[in-house]
Order: structure tokens, then C-alpha cells, then sequence
């Protein structure tokens, strides 16, 4: 069972094909059939009883001793268990087939619990089964897969030497779990909506395009399910969610995917202040009891790491008045010269034909939002920003809506939702540049049919994820990323 390190991965190879002729000649199909377990490794070590019979099956992780008396490790992802295989306990053959295994063959064992001196729990096996064959080796334990790039490109080989990265992974779905059940006990129904729409809407941003054969016609991948989601108010729904793949055509960085997991959220007769309690209620519960923490440690944009408080109340404040904060009271009175002077002076390059909307969106964005540590409600954002936001009562230029902004990362954008069909058209037109291509006149009927007022939110899976088990790339919440391909690749 030992891997020189002199030999090539070729030399690893056939080596190993030649132990599974050798084992297959002995009766041990190399690549198996079904076998009933007792339950999952977790599930024995939960429940050990000394001397209980078990049948357990396992990746061969580690071999110990190679006389007459062998310890091996097992793991099949829900832990470890130590195995001793005795060669009076098998027979001659079986024992000798053993020593054919390599380390990454999974197998099933039977046997029964016992404890070892140390105080190890173990199964003393008394059969063992070759379930499927590993041909190429294992990286090594201790200077396995380190490089990153690898890491995603193998994730396979990731889940199984990087424990840590695993975790991450079983997190994930527990949260994910949780918010349904929590969600579900607030009397939200959980609904599916088309990924595949005949005209990109519900967020702006660059689409991706295929084309049905069917119907032969050219449809998008969703920009967000929100017109859709809406349209369900509309039919009656009262509280609604989905949770699912978005996609959007445009960059990859440290926090982007142009695939992603959102969760989006629609309570009838709500608005704003609705998807406030909602998500001080939800975060703090995912915190508590999926990730088992008050505060995180999160590093931040300018690379330094501070503590983040999840637990609220949380901080609320204005757009305009981070805005005046930063660049001083005086910016909504200034000229867009001055505007533009100010900053260069503060070290952030604006684009000459911006006008004063898109300049000051830059200053929040680059200078403002990525600095903000603890939980922040960023409300009253400019209409032209949220097109399908709700007017605010007392500003018909700001529109009701919040970002939940967390150590310098959009967690959840919330609404309280445009429900006037002649509002509505006003500012998709506006969008759109009067282009009616881009006009979604079947979501525009609906409206027209009369929806309830209405609170909305979003929230990125993969960036909260990414805040709570303290990730700092959205590649590491994401099984199987995006990537370069690297040249040479066929797919």
C-alpha cells in the first residue's frame, strides 16, 4: 500500500490498476455493488455501544502496520473511524487481499466496536468488501492540494483532504435548511419561478442569451425572479420566496459570480419596515444557531480585519447623509466641477462624462459602502437607482428602500415595492430609454390588475456564506466555481 515518491503519476497508475487485477482475479469486482450500512460513521460514533455488530463502508484514508495486525482509517464525509483488522480474524486470503488496497479505495467492513487502549473508538472488522478501486492517488495529507486555483478546479480531491473546506460546504446547506424552516414557520411558501425569461428585467444588468429551439426564439437567463415573484401578489399570494441561481454576464472578482444564489422575498401588505424585522430576525437566528456565533472576525477592503456585531439593533442611516459624511455637508450644493475635484482629491478617479447621479453612486461605492463595518440600513437611495421601489412619502426623488451593508458587502437590498402600473411604466420606460423592446408589458397587465402594496428583499447566499463562516472569496462557498479555462482543457 505504500506510494513511493520517487514514482511518476503514471507509475502510481499501474500500480494500482495492477492491485485490482490481482484483487479482481480474487473475486473482488473492483468497482462493486450495493452495501446496506448500519448508518453513516457520524451515526456509529454517535450511538457507539461496545461490542455492537455495524456495517459501515468508507474511503481507506490511512494505513498503520502492515504484520498481522493493521489499524486503517475510514472516512466517508460525515467523519472518521478507526478500523483493526487482525489476520486471525479473517481468513488467510482475505487478509492477504487486504494488503492490495490502496489508500482512496472505498470499501465496506463489518465488524464490531470495541475501544483501544488509548481509548480510541474502533471496529474490529471481520469482512470487508472492495466497493470502488481509486487509480490515482490521493494528495498528501500534509502537502496535498494547498494552491488554491487547484482547489477549485479539484474539487473532488478538496471536500477530501481539506476538512476545513468540507465545513464550509455542510454550513451552507445547513443554512440554507434553516432558512427554509424559519421562513416556513412565518407562514411563507416557498415557490419556483422561470430561469428562463423572454425579456431580461428585474434588476439591471447584462444578461446572459440562448435560444429555444422549440419555440424558436431567443430567451435570457434570469437577471432576478422579481417580476415574477410579483406577479404572484398579484394572484393572490400573500408570502412568498424562492430560493435560487441568478445570472448575470459580467465580471469575476472576490465577491461577483455571474452565477449566484439568491434567496428573494415578497411579504403582501408589508413594506420597508417588514423586511427590517424580517432580516434582524433571520441573520442573528442563522448566526446563533446554524454557525454558532454573536461576532465574526471579517477582513475588509483596506486588508485589515475587524470585528463585525451581528446581533441587533442595527445602525441606520441615509444615503445622502454617508454621502455628506465622507465628502462633506456642503456636496449636494456643489457644482459637478467641484464635485469632480473633490474626488481626485481623495484619491477616486471619476469618469468625465458622468453626471452628478453616477459621480456621487461612485463616491458610495468605492469610498463609503466598502468601509462600513457593522450592520448598516443604507436607506433612501435615489429613484433612478431602484426602479422598482416604492417613492418616498415626503421626496418623490428618493425611493423607500434599504441596503443591509456588512463588513463593506451588499448583504440584503429591500423594497417596499412599486404597485402603481402607471408609476411602474414611467420608470421602466425611463430605464429602457423609451426602447419598448425592453418593456415588459405582460409584467406591466399585471400590475394593472391591481397588486398589494408589498415589502420585497434580497439576499445573496454565497456573500452570507461568505460573512458568516468567514470566507473571503465567493469561490470558497461555491463548489464548482467558474474558472479560466486553462489551456489545453477540452471543457
Amino acid at each position: 500500500m505504500s506510494d513511493p515518491s520517487e514514482h511518476t503519476a503514471t507509475d502510481y497508475r499501474e500500480q494500482r490498476a495492477a492491485n485490482m487485477q490481482k484483487l479482481a482475479a480474487a473475486g473482488h469486482a473492483p468497482f462493486g455493488q450495493r452495501f446496506d450500512r448500519t448508518g453513516r460513521l457520524a451515526d456509529i460514533r454517535a450511538a457507539f455501544e461496545e461490542g455492537r455488530e455495524v456495517a459501515v463502508a468508507g474511503r481507506l484514508m490511512s494505513v498503520r502496520g502492515m504484520g498481522k495486525a493493521v489499524f486503517a482509517d475510514l472516512r466517508d464525509g460525515s467523519d472518521r473511524f478507526q478500523i483493526f483488522i487482525k489476520a486471525d480474524h479473517l481468513s488467510p486470503e482475505s487478509f492477504a487481499n487486504f494488503k492490495l488496497l490502496d489508500l482512496g479505495d472505498w470499501i465496506g467492513v463489518t465488524g464490531k466496536l470495541f475501544t483501544t487502549r488509548t481509548g480510541e473508538q474502533s471496529i474490529a472488522i471481520s469482512d470487508w468488501r472492495l466497493l470502488s478501486k481509486c487509480l490515482h492517488p490521493l494528495p498528501e495529507k500534509w502537502h496535498g492540494l494547498k494552491d488554491e486555483d487547484e482547489c477549485y478546479r479539484k474539487r473532488y480531491l478538496d471536500l477530501l483532504i481539506n476538512p476545513a473546506h468540507r465545513r464550509v460546504f455542510d454550513l451552507r446547506a445547513a443554512m440554507i435548511r434553516e432558512i427554509r424552516a424559519w421562513l416556513a414557520g412565518r407562514g411563507f411558501q416557498e415557490v419556483e419561478t422561470p430561469m428562463m425569461h423572454n425579456q431580461a428585467g428585474g434588476a439591471a444588468a447584462k444578461p446572459f442569451t440562448t435560444h429555444y429551439n422549440a419555440l424558436d426564439t431567443d430567451m435570457f437567463m434570469r437577471i432576478a425572479p422579481e417580476l415574477f415573484l410579483k406577479r404572484l401578489l398579484v394572484g393572490g399570494f400573500d408570502k412568498v420566496f424562492e430560493i435560487n441561481r441568478n445570472f448575470r454576464n459580467e465580471g469575476l472578482d472576490r465577491t461577483h459570480s455571474p452565477e449566484f444564489t439568491a434567496l428573494e422575498i415578497y411579504e403582501a401588505f408589508g413594506d420597508l419596515r417588514s423586511m427590517k424585522d424580517l432580516i434582524e430576525g433571520l441573520l442573528p437566528h442563522l448566526a446563533q444557531n446554524v454557525f454558532g456565533v454573536e461576532k465574526i472576525n471579517c477582513l475588509m477592503n483596506d486588508g485589515e480585519t475587524r470585528e463585525v456585531n451581528l446581533m441587533p439593533p442595527y445602525r441606520e442611516a441615509t444615503y445622502h447623509s454617508l454621502v455628506c459624511e465622507r465628502m462633506g455637508a456642503d456636496w449636494p450644493e456643489l457644482p459637478l466641477v467641484a464635485k469632480r475635484q473633490r474626488c481626485h482629491d481623495a484619491g477616486l478617479h471619476v469618469d468625465p462624462k458622468w453626471d452628478d447621479l453616477l459621480v456621487t453612486h461612485e463616491v458610495y461605492e468605492k469610498l463609503i459602502e466598502k468601509n462600513i463595518v457593522n450592520p448598516t440600513f443604507v436607506t433612501r437611495l435615489p429613484r433612478q437607482l431602484v426602479p422598482l421601489a416604492k417613492a418616498c412619502d415626503d421626496n418623490p426623488d428618493l425611493v423607500d428602500v434599504f441596503e443591509l451593508v456588512i463588513a463593506g458587502r451588499e448583504v440584503a437590498p429591500a423594497y417596499s415595492e412599486l404597485n402603481d402600473p402607471f408609476a411602474q411604466r414611467a420608470r421602466l420606460a425611463d430605464q429602457a430609454l423609451e426602447d419598448p423592446e425592453k418593456m415588459d408589458e405582460d409584467f406591466l397587465l399585471a400590475l394593472e390588475h391591481g397588486m398589494p402594496p408589498a415589502g420585497g428583499m434580497g439576499v445573496g447566499i454565497d456573500r452570507l456564506v461568505m460573512l458568516l463562516a468567514g470566507c473571503d472569496s465567493i469561490r470558497d462557498v461555491i463548489l464548482f466555481p467558474h474558472l479560466k479555462k486553462l489551456r489545453g482543457e477540452n471543457q
